[in-house]
């Protein structure tokens, strides 16, 4: 009795689609493009909308507001808007900073509290010092032959010569408010072309927000050499 014809071993045979296969694919593939093109703007507009909604809410039935001229959609927003540059112009005194600071202190004392306050104070600090990153490059971390994203945040220098060092914050993946500093010589650094917003976009998203291409150069290993050494640009994709 003859058996069937088996395919060979470590062969998978892969039926073709059918025409209504590819149709279906290719239905679903767009309607999911649209949707993750349309995320973004949408949770935009629902934030906006539920915060100018709930802030009309709060400001619009004061008396010095109600049935005012002023008295329109939108006037919550614009009164918190003015309310925060008020608090900022506060704290830019003296006097300010040592009240926020007072009020800090005591909220980092009580019991839960402290652990919102403390976790929310960090996410905040870090989104607010994009500007103290002077830029950001790449290293070996945590070993040899895998690479990390940096941030430089100062300079040490040698006080016998002119030796310097790069000060290299490398934050953890999704939440960059934890992460590691390392002090690193300026040839084991990978400069790159990649911006402080899309790296942080890199690493918030956990590496599924990519930059569309990036390079790579470092500083020459031989001081006879005067250009810096480039290694290639890299072209993105999620797989």
């Amino acid at each position: 009795m003859g058996s069937a014809e088996q395919p060979p071993l470590g062969r998978v045979e892969r039926e073709k689609p059918t025409v209504g296969q590819r149709i279906e694919g290719h239905f679903q593939g767009k309607v999911l493009a649209g949707l993750m093109q349309l995320v973004p703007i949408l949770v935009t507009v629902f934030v906006l909308a539920f915060i100018i909604g709930h802030t009309d809410n709060f400001i619009r039935p004061m008396p010095f507001v109600k049935d005012q001229p002023w008295d329109f959609p939108g006037i919550g927003l614009i009164g918190i808007v003015l309310i925060f540059y008020i608090i900022g112009l506060f704290v830019s005194l003296t006097v300010g900073r040592r009240i926020m600071g007072s009020m800090g202190f005591v909220l980092r004392k009580v019991p839960v509290v402290k652990t919102i306050f403390g976790v929310t104070e960090q996410a905040t600090t870090l989104l607010a010092s994009d500007y103290n990153f002077s830029r950001v490059v790449f290293l070996e971390w945590p070993r040899e032959g895998m690479v990390a994203v940096g941030f430089v945040t100062g300079r040490a220098y040698s006080q016998t010569g002119g030796h310097s060092m790069a000060i290299v914050y490398i934050p953890t993946v999704p939440n960059p408010t934890s992460g590691n500093m390392a002090f690193v010589n300026e040839d084991d650094l990978f400069e790159t072309d990649l911006s402080v917003e899309d790296a942080m976009k890199l690493i918030f998203s956990g590496g599924i927000v990519l930059p569309e291409r990036l390079a790579l150069a470092r500083l020459p290993r031989h001081v006879e050499a005067k250009e810096r050494e480039f290694i290639g640009r890299f072209e993105t994709r999620s797989d």
